[in-house]
């Protein structure tokens, strides 16, 4: 149990013998203190006040001398401050937690707790390649994924891939007028590439058509109806669906080619799933629940025949879930694989990860979902996120002016390979080993800068930036690794002694103490980040962490430590720093390197 459970433990205790008050310790506010105060830790009184009919400063004198005399062992004082308790650990209790958990590889992890959570992310379509919006969702699904884990549950990741559809079409119509049987083999192109292309060339060609038709006299809307791309287009959706054989061939080519390109891009930024679903598969399903949601008085059918819901009392308005001539919705395609997956894998929270732009499709999904009784409804959860933007503005696919994902990595990794070399620390290193920490380094600069903001708040991202060595970055921190395990090397194995920590006999001194209160922290974060389902609190407590061993190791010596003892504390300090900034930022799906 960390100290801020053990403080808000001790002070419940506190508030029932004193006053006779039943509190639970989750309903007590601990703050670390602020730094132009004395203490560690500090009771917020002022949600107690009116109830126990005290002045601020006399509830926290009172509390102060209790929870102090009776806890001998863990507080050495406390000073109160206009209704703020503050109090201050014994160096023995940090001396303990540094001894007990400086060799723990696992520390900040919990144990097995038998839930099982399901987190689905990325939804590519199968009409042009990943791009940096792609990323975003690939890296914010992975690590909330990482995080659920490490706070014990059993995660499922699965993928739903938009596989039909009037924009798979107009990249199949482009191939057919203009490739002249090109594959990716014969172009050298990779595959998600070369169909993403034809999803241009169709729209160039979309364009030229309606400008044709509008200089014959045809109003914009007119030009867009009537244009024979288009019509093909929509002809070709309908024969999909009617199953005609060239054009299923067609569809499951293509397909397979971008599913090719797919597959290695997952790879390379370290995105996998344990389950993939494909729209060609489960856009009837939901079918059956319209019916049942009728039968229910859940829905109603107009006089057209269109079944919808009334979610006025909501807060929402109307929702067609069934068209007057019989055919689904996206939405009711979403209320059936979300019985499906419920069927499958039987999970008590399932996490959308999914662009803002959906936050009302998920409000919907989910009240329509609880209506119906569905035992998947409440767990249901949507990530939403923001959208990210390149410095010059934003971008859009049929354009052709996204970014795509694997170009902007290896852009990445080639910025990595000039920084890495101006320091000029790595003239040792083979070729192999060279490449793997361009990669490294590369690929974790990408993944911090888009986990490190609020996955709510839209963001730009900047690769210059991103792959500063002394910034708010992931090569910071994974130089600070590379750092300490260097200096780990170098001091040979920690000689504890049998005795324990508390026998070392020395004052911890103030950016000692502040070291190994942030690691005491860890398993906290850890929980908060995935109740809020935010990674970002992981990047910013690594990224503090980082900065404050920096700080100390910059102030203290640790192989001519005063003493012997100091020594062996410092070198403990910087065992469990190393540990828990690679466990963080692994759960972040970034790699440290040992040496850089």
């Amino acid at each position: 149990m960390s100290v801020v459970l053990k403080i808000k433990e001790v002070t419940a205790v506190a508030i029932n013998q004193l006053y006779g008050i039943d509190l639970l310790p989750v309903d007590i506010l601990v703050n670390a203190t602020k730094p132009e105060f004395e203490g560690d830790y500090t009771v917020v009184l002022f949600a107690f006040i009116k109830q126990l009919k005290k002045s601020p400063d006399a509830l926290g004198q009172e509390l102060g001398d209790h929870i102090t005399t009776e806890n001998q062992h863990l507080f050495t004082s406390f000073n109160v401050i206009k209704g703020f308790l503050n109090l201050t650990v014994a160096d023995n209790y940090w001396l303990h937690f540094i001894g007990d958990q400086y060799k723990n590889i696992s520390f900040g992890c919990a144990p097995a707790n038998g839930q099982k959570v399901m987190v689905e992310y990325s939804s590519p379509n199968t009409n042009k390649p990943l791009h940096l919006g792609h990323l975003r969702n690939n890296f914010l699904g992975r690590s909330i994924a990482e995080i659920l884990k490490a706070n014990g549950n059993e995660v499922i990741k699965t993928c739903i891939v938009n596989d039909r559809g009037i924009h798979i079409c107009k990249s199949m119509i482009a191939w057919e007028m203009f490739a002249n049987g090109a594959t990716p083999a014969s172009t050298h192109t990779k595959g998600d590439h070369f169909v993403g292309d034809y999803y241009v060339k169709f729209n160039d060609e979309y364009k030229k058509e309606i400008d044709v038709l509008k200089t014959q006299g045809k109003t914009q809307e007119e030009a867009e109806k009537e244009a024979p791309v288009m019509k093909a287009t929509q002809q070709m959706l309908l024969d999909w669906e009617a199953g005609k054989p060239s054009v299923m061939e067609l569809w499951s080519r293509m397909n397979s080619w971008v599913y090719e390109g797919f597959d290695a891009t997952y790879k390379r930024i370290g995105s996998d799933f344990d389950k993939t679903y494909y729209e060609s598969n489960t856009y009837l399903l939901g079918k059956d629940l319209v019916e049942t949601g009728l039968a229910k008085g859940v829905f109603f059918q107009k006089t057209d025949g269109s079944v919808w819901i009334d979610l006025t009392a909501d807060g929402l308005d109307e929702k067609l879930v069934r068209r007057k001539d019989g055919t689904s919705v996206y939405i009711t395609q979403d209320i059936g694989l979300a019985e499906q997956k419920q069927k499958e894998f039987n999970a008590g929270q399932s996490i959308y990860v999914v662009g803002d732009e959906q936050n009302y499709h998920f409000k919907v999904l989910k009240l329509i979902c609880q209506k119906l009784g569905l035992p998947s409804a409440d767990g249901m959860y949507h990530l939403s996120y923001g959208m990210v933007e390149l410095p010059t503005g934003k971008m859009k696919s049929r354009e052709g002016t996204v970014v795509d994902a694997d170009d902007l990595v290896d852009e990445m990794i080639n910025i990595a390979k000039q920084k890495t070399e101006e320091l000029g620390k790595v003239k040792d290193f083979t070729s192999q080993e060279l490449e793997e920490l361009y990669n490294t380094i590369g690929l974790g600069a990408l993944k911090f800068f888009l986990l490190r903001v609020d996955p709510k708040k839209k963001m730009v991202f900047n690769p210059e930036e991103s792959i500063d060595f002394h910034g708010f970055t992931g090569p910071f921190i994974q130089y600070t690794h590379a750092r300490i395990k260097s200096i780990l090397r170098k001091s040979g194995t920690i000689q504890k002694q049998e005795t324990g920590n508390e026998q070392l006999g020395t004052a911890l001194l103030p950016l000692e103490k502040e070291l190994a209160i942030h690691l005491e922290m860890f398993p906290v974060i850890l929980n908060d980040a995935a109740t809020e389902h935010d990674p970002s609190k992981v990047a910013i407590y690594i990224f503090n962490l980082a900065k404050i061993f920096n700080s100390f190791y910059t102030e203290h010596s640790i192989g001519n430590a005063e003493t012997e003892e100091k020594k062996i504390l410092r070198l403990q300090l910087s065992q469990l720093t190393a540990q828990v900034i690679k466990t963080g930022m692994n759960v972040l799906g970034i790699n440290v390197p040992e040496r850089m």
